[in-house]
């Protein structure tokens, strides 16, 4: 699967940066992770901490697939508002789920604070805001639900907007509690640790070919013809696992996104960086960086053929330079130094899909499709390692692939 198209900016943005060799020969292990992207990345940290002899494997390099395409936004709410997630899964189960994103986001940081190489992790609010006068009724029906439940949120009105940012619109959530990344650094920063510190074995251009299950074992074996043993297979490889297995509750789509060049004026027009999002859906959203550029994403849409999402790649910029220039008229110029397409995956119903496949034995996938993929992530570390050592996690049927729905009102 081609999973983007463009130039994402992190790469470039990122300094430190290590690479690994390729697998040369058979292995042994507890657990083996297929995937060294983000869900790679953080299971795999989360299983060489608790000293679980795990070996990770990628058919690209670090972070070289979806990963760099991120655009970093670390949130407790979702794409899936907590009111339609209560109507979906019943209240207890969707005041379960938000909760666990906030702690997410907290594990997160903390993990961040954790490693030898610290990245651009930096804690901020977000701006929610309502993307049309019809949306306040539901969109203050929201804020009212959260705030009932614990989460730390502010209701802003149009004059507060206003006054705060300069432009109008008609209402906003106010989340406080949130983060931004560089995802590419985070990634690598992550594997920098567990292989220095905790000894995980980490290859490169390694791809899997075909797998072997046996009564007490899982072999993979590589292209190459080499065999990695494993008691347990956890399957981290994002969008393209719907390549091995089709899940019905998945959605597959392409997103834009951009980075602009260094902007002047940002501290000034740009109230505490804010992470800002709307109540439109498709959204759009914006986050700063600490090198004063503006990182703006959305515009999907219901395809990922490479070409039709290249041949709309130059356009889209520019609607993405339009939607910041709109909003903060005196921030110019506004110029795009990357920006890319890439394939965004989706649910349903609203929930990524972690934990065990009952067509795959010895085997838990991690796909944290929605717009928190980082956040649900870093919920499936507390997850998969449980799973893994006694087949039970008490928030794994929240997670789990055939779950049932049980709406109720809020």
């Amino acid at each position: 699967m081609k999973l983007k198209s463009g130039t994402p900016g992190w790469p470039e943005l990122t300094a430190a940066t290590w690479s690994y060799s390729t697998l040369e020969q058979d292995l042994e292990c507890e657990v083996l992770v297929v995937g060294a992207g983000m869900s790679g990345a953080l299971i795999s940290h989360e299983l060489v901490s608790k000293g679980i002899h795990t070996v990770t494997v990628d058919k690209r390099q670090v972070g070289a697939g979806s990963t760099c395409a991120n655009t970093g936004l670390l949130q407790f709410c979702n794409d899936k508002p907590l009111r339609a997630c209560m109507h979906t899964f019943g209240r207890d189960n969707a005041v379960r789920f938000y909760t666990l994103c906030k702690q997410a986001v907290e594990k997160l940081s903390a993990i961040h604070d954790s490693l030898m190489t610290k990245v651009d992790f930096v804690p901020r609010s977000s701006l929610y805001l309502a993307s049309t006068s019809e949306d306040v009724k539901e969109h203050r029906e929201e804020y009212k639900l959260l705030q009932q439940h614990g989460f730390d949120v502010e209701w802003w009105d149009q004059a507060q907007i206003e006054t705060a940012f300069g432009f109008v619109k008609p209402a906003a959530i106010v989340t406080h509690g949130d983060a931004e990344v560089n995802p590419y650094a985070f990634v690598h920063a992550l594997f920098e640790t567990s292989t220095k510190r905790y000894g995980l074995q980490l290859y490169e251009h390694t791809r899997i070919e075909r797998r072997e299950e046996h009564d007490q074992h899982i072999v993979l074996i590589t292209d190459k013809g080499f065999r990695i043993k494993a008691s347990h297979v956890v399957y981290a490889m994002g969008y393209e696992t719907q390549e091995m297995k089709r899940d019905q509750n998945a959605v597959l789509e392409s997103s834009f996104a951009l980075v602009t060049k260094p902007v002047e004026g940002l501290e000034e027009a740009w109230p505490q960086r804010m992470l800002i999002w709307e109540t439109a859906r498709p959204y759009k959203y914006f986050r700063t960086t600490p090198d004063q550029r503006i990182v703006a994403g959305g515009f999907d849409f219901g395809s990922i053929i490479p070409e039709e999402r290249e041949r709309m790649l130059h356009h889209t910029t520019k609607r993405l330079e339009s939607e910041i220039a709109a909003l903060f008229p005196k921030l110019h110029p506004i110029e795009a130094e990357y920006s890319w397409s890439a394939v965004f995956g989706s649910t349903h119903d609203g929930y990524p899909m972690i934990g065990m496949h009952p067509k795959y034995p010895r085997s838990t996938f991690i796909e944290g499709y929605g717009g928190n993929g980082t956040v649900y992530c870093a919920i499936a570390t507390d997850i998969i390692p449980a799973l893994i050592k006694t087949g039970f996690h008490p928030d794994a049927h929240l997670f789990q692939f055939e779950r049932p729905h049980y709406p109720s009102s809020p």
